[in-house]
């Protein structure tokens, strides 16, 4: 009898605890007065369309979207390793793509329906803020006769991955040197990326090729370091058509010693690259990352060079014509800058 009363008694203990637990009056239950604790606050995904892995674009673009992820609440960046400019258009108007990076003649022709983007003009594009130059490189190995551009005439040749913004901005840099690959077909062209470039430029399978990105690049400098290359020039009345015709390019320099083996300063063409959004992204958010890119300068400087040129004073060059999104016009109102109508 006395056995069965203990059991019992158990039992009742742990029925009772049974059913604090399931009413919530546990250790850790909420007891009256105490506030509730908050849920972890969800973050907003943005994926940043940038390029091919050895290009300044993908490297800044990690650079940034770890910077962002660090310095503005609420939101998780990531970089896509994309073809580039063309390419990240097509990602922003399928959106498909939060924010991307490109050469200003892509943006201006994906806004306004032309070249690739024939009949499907993306009106909903607007500029965050302007980069650093897209400088035109064209690399050929030492030993090659090529002195000019016009040299390449029936070479193989790579004049960037399909998609890209440097075959586009090859591809109308060679036709006022009468070559058209895609048309007449009078040089052997292979549509690849800076690392496809640099492999088929170390085995001798290509004569050269076009690499449009920030100085330095880290395609060139691993080419230069491991096989002796050499830097095409234009020259000054191609330079000058270039720039006359198409004035979205404007004459740079490229200085002496800024790979190894380059002697001489290279006289080329660059033009500006913008860092592009959706006009549906909120102006709040897009206010914070313009803000943080600004703020946090040095951090991206340590992830690429090139982004010494990310300056207030290039903020808004190279627009061509393409809104700015209202909330980097009102970062940049803010600071003193004046936003082109429109606006």
């Amino acid at each position: 009898m006395r056995k069965k009363c203990l059991l019992w008694l158990v039992l009742a203990v742990f029925a009772a605890a049974v059913l604090a637990g399931g009413c919530g009056g546990g250790d850790k239950a909420k007891q009256p007065g105490q506030p509730s604790k908050p849920a972890e606050q969800a973050k907003r995904d943005l994926n940043v369309a940038t390029g091919t892995t050895s290009g300044v674009y993908y490297v800044l673009g990690n650079g940034m979207a770890q910077m962002w992820n660090a310095k503005v609440p609420g939101i998780r960046a990531t970089a896509q390793a994309t073809e580039a400019s063309v390419q990240n258009m097509n990602l922003l108007q399928k959106k498909e793509a939060d924010i991307g990076f490109s050469m200003n003649q892509v943006v201006g022709n994906a806004y306004q329906g032309k070249d690739k983007f024939q009949g499907r003009a993306n009106k909903d594009l607007r500029v965050m803020t302007g980069l650093y130059p897209n400088v035109v490189q064209i690399v050929v190995p030492a030993k090659s006769n090529a002195k000019s551009v016009k040299d390449l005439e029936g070479k193989r040749f790579v004049p960037g991955a399909a998609g890209s913004g440097t075959e586009v901005s090859c591809r109308e840099i060679f036709a006022l040197y009468g070559i058209d690959y895609m048309g007449k077909k009078n040089m052997k062209a292979d549509f690849v990326g800076f690392t496809e470039a640099v492999e088929l430029l170390k085995n001798g399978q290509t004569e050269g090729a076009f690499i449009s990105a920030g100085v330095p690049n880290s395609a060139i400098m691993d080419l230069s370091n491991s096989t002796n290359v050499r830097l095409l020039s234009m020259e000054k009345d191609m330079i000058d058509k270039i720039c006359k015709e198409m004035p979205w390019y404007y004459p740079t320099v490229i200085k002496a010693n800024t790979y190894k083996g380059q002697t001489e300063d290279i006289q080329t063409v660059a033009q500006a690259n913008l860092l592009v959004t959706r006009a549906d992204l909120p102006e709040d958010l897009i206010y914070q990352l313009t803000k943080a890119i600004y703020d946090n300068q040095k951090d991206l400087v340590n992830a690429h060079s090139a982004a010494k040129d990310i300056t207030k004073e290039n903020a808004l060059n190279g627009l061509m014509g393409v809104p700015v999104h209202p909330g980097a016009a009102k970062y940049f109102t803010e600071i003193g800058l004046k936003v082109p109508a429109g606006n």
